[in-house]
C-alpha cells in the first residue's frame, strides 16, 4: 500500500526549520510516520542516482513530500585530476528529477584518477585558491546553478600558507559560491588545532553562508575529536550552534548520522533540540556580523 503525503511540492526552494541526513535503514519509518519535526531531507546524490525497485520508489515518496538537499560525497573540487563531466551530467539530471533546493559539497579532494574514500585538506595557500575556485565556477557554470562547499574536519594542515578562515574567504568570494557551515567540523577542529570556535564563526562571510550541519564526534582523547558522525550530538556542539544562530539567523540545520544509526524516535529528539534552539532567535532573517 502507498503512502501519500498531504504535501507535495510545486517548485523547489531553501527550506527553514531542522533537516535529516535521509538513509535507506530511515526510509521505511519515515514513510509510515511522516514527521513534522523534519523539515527537509538530505542525501548523497551519489547514493541514489539509478536506484530503482522499491527503495527508489519509497525515495521518490519522499522527494515528494519534502524539500531535498544534496551533499555529495565524491565530486573532489580539489583534485589533481579532471573533472567528471559524466558525475556532473547525472547529478543535473537527478537535481531536475527530484526537484532538489540546493548542491553542496566539501571543500577538498577525495580522488587523483582513483578515489581515496576520504576527504582529504587543501593546502591553505594562494595557488591553491585560484586553482579550486576556477574549478567550483566550471561546476557552476554546466550545473546552471549556485553551489555551497563545505568546511571540512581535517587532522593535518599541508602548507598552511594562510589561516583556514582567509582561505575558505578567499574561496568562496573568487569562485562566488555559497558556504555551508560545518558546526560540529568547526568545534572539532578548534580543540585539534587549538583554536576559539567562535571567533572562526565570526571570520565567516554571513551573506554566502546558506545552512548548517552538526553531527556527532568520537572522544579519542582530551585534546582529539574524531569526526565520525556516528554518535549524538554532544552539548558544546549545541552551544556552538546556538551562537552560530546569534551570528547568522536561525538558518535551516541538518543533522547527519552516517553509523551507529539509532531508531528515528532518537534521532527526532536531537531534531527537535535544533527546533528549540531555533525558535530562541526569532526569525530566519540572515544577520550581518559586525
Amino acid at each position: 500500500m502507498e503512502t501519500k503525503c498531504s504535501n507535495k511540492l510545486s517548485a523547489p526552494s531553501l527550506p527553514e526549520g531542522a533537516g535529516l541526513g535521509l538513509r535507506r535503514s530511515l526510509l521505511p519509518e519515515l514513510l509510515e510516520q511522516q514527521p513534522e519535526a523534519v523539515s527537509f531531507f538530505e542525501v548523497a546524490p551519489e547514493n541514489w542516482i539509478n536506484v530503482g525497485g522499491s527503495y527508489g520508489k519509497k525515495f521518490r515518496q519522499l522527494t515528494e513530500c519534502k524539500p531535498l538537499l544534496c551533499h555529495g560525497l565524491s565530486l573532489s573540487i580539489g583534485s589533481p585530476a579532471a573533472l567528471d563531466f559524466e558525475l556532473l551530467k547525472k547529478l543535473k539530471d537527478f537535481f531536475k528529477t527530484h526537484q532538489v533546493a540546493l548542491y553542496s559539497e566539501h571543500l577538498s579532494y577525495c580522488s587523483d584518477h582513483g578515489h581515496l574514500y576520504d576527504l582529504m585538506p587543501l593546502p591553505f595557500t594562494d595557488e591553491a585558491v585560484h586553482y579550486v575556485a576556477g574549478r567550483i565556477r566550471q561546476v557552476q557554470d554546466f550545473l546552471e546553478q549556485r553551489i555551497a562547499m563545505e568546511n571540512i574536519s581535517y587532522y593535518a594542515a599541508p602548507s598552511p600558507h594562510m589561516q583556514e578562515t582567509a582561505f575558505i574567504n578567499a574561496v568562496l568570494e573568487e569562485a562566488d559560491c555559497d558556504l555551508l557551515l560545518d558546526v560540529n567540523n568547526i568545534y572539532v577542529n578548534s580543540i585539534n588545532h587549538r583554536y576559539n570556535a567562535e571567533d572562526f564563526l565570526l571570520a565567516l562571510p554571513a551573506e554566502r553562508v546558506r545552512y548548517f550541519h552538526i553531527a556527532g564526534h568520537y572522544v579519542e582523547a582530551e585534546d582529539i575529536r574524531i569526526d565520525t558522525h556516528g554518535a549524538a550530538v554532544c552539548n558544546p556542539v549545541f552551544e556552538l550552534l546556538d551562537k552560530a544562530y546569534n551570528h547568522f539567523g536561525p538558518l535551516p540545520t541538518l543533522l547527519e548520522r552516517d553509523f551507529n544509526i539509532p531508531p528515528l524516535k532518537e534521532l527526532l529528539t536531537e531534531v527537535n533540540q535544533i527546533t528549540k534552539i531555533q525558535s530562541t532567535h526569532g526569525n530566519t532573517e540572515r544577520r550581518k556580523i559586525v
